[in-house]
């Protein structure tokens, strides 16, 4: 049997859950998990449902059917085959925390995507990438040749096919053209000191104004730097007499797990673009595993 994911999001009115239920039962489809959400501010409404197709549908009969359902209430949706990796393209500069944390989870099947390639700006992690057999692409980033680099960026998610760009501590800014062209396909990391402690050694600022805490934030990229739907946070306490390189090394191992659980969702289609925030419906209990594996 083979599974599937549903998407919707639409104005909230009545019939939207029966219509779905009602059209999956009659195409001899069983829910295993279903997630919504009626946003009583926007007026939007939200649903994430898992089936499995008992009697042999097939996703391009899904597909075409649901149109049908969709109409009358004006639903953005798609229906995802469960089965089916993500074409996703990684960017790092110089700190590989994340990187190497996502090609671990990636290695073991706890993140199941498929890696395109990687780019990034400097040549510090081609042999981490290369020895992993993932493509390594040099995009040297200057002054004088931002557009031109940013054109060979381009190239390679047009060659590639990729879904999803995660910046797993790129440390470039992205044009607004590219962000209105994969408006929410982008994920970025950051610590959550933002806008507090701009600039160069942000933890060190930290450490000097006595912080307590420590987090990160993983969200969509925009225009606006820094400052695009957020996906997924968390924070480590921190005391004083934990010293600047304790504040760097918490920070780090709280940017790789919110990344990794940020892409994740992301991947799973939980995660739903809800104006300047975001809508996301945690996995279920019991299938994490599921989930986890493809």
């Amino acid at each position: 049997m083979t599974g599937y994911v549903l998407t919707v999001q639409c104005a909230s009115r009545r019939g939207i859950v029966a219509g779905v239920a009602g059209y999956l039962a009659e195409k001899g489809c069983n829910i295993t998990d279903a997630a919504q959400f009626d946003d009583t501010q926007t007026g939007r409404f939200f649903t994430r449902v898992s089936f499995i197709s008992e009697e042999g549908a097939t996703l391009d009969d899904l597909r075409a059917g649901f149109a049908a359902v969709a109409g009358p209430f004006g639903m953005d949706w798609a229906i995802h085959d469960s089965a089916r990796l993500a074409k996703v393209l990684l960017m790092v500069s110089n700190f590989g925390h994340c990187l190497n944390d996502l090609l671990y989870r990636w290695r073991i099947g706890a993140l199941p995507i498929d890696i395109v390639g990687v780019v990034s700006n400097h040549m510090t992690y081609q042999k981490v990438v290369v020895n992993h057999d993932i493509p390594f692409h040099h995009i040297r980033v200057t002054a004088g040749n931002k557009s031109e680099a940013e054109a060979r960026l381009l190239e390679v998610v047009e060659e590639t096919g990729t879904e999803l760009i995660v910046l797993a501590r790129y440390m470039q800014v992205l044009s607004p053209d590219l962000c209105a062209r994969m408006s929410g396909r982008i994920i970025n990391i950051h610590h959550s000191f933002l806008p507090s402690f701009k600039g160069a050694n942000p933890y060190k600022q930290a450490y000097e104004r006595g912080v307590k805490l420590i987090g990160a934030t993983a969200h969509y990229v925009t225009a606006d730097l820094d400052e695009g739907p957020i996906i997924e946070q968390d924070i480590v306490r921190i005391t004083h007499a934990q010293s600047p390189s304790d504040f760097i090394g918490l920070g780090r191992d709280a940017e790789a797990a919110v990344l990794a659980r940020a892409v994740h969702a992301h991947i799973h289609h939980r995660v739903f673009l809800n104006g300047s925030k975001t809508v996301v419906f945690p996995a279920s209990p019991g299938s994490y595993t599921s989930e986890r594996m493809g």
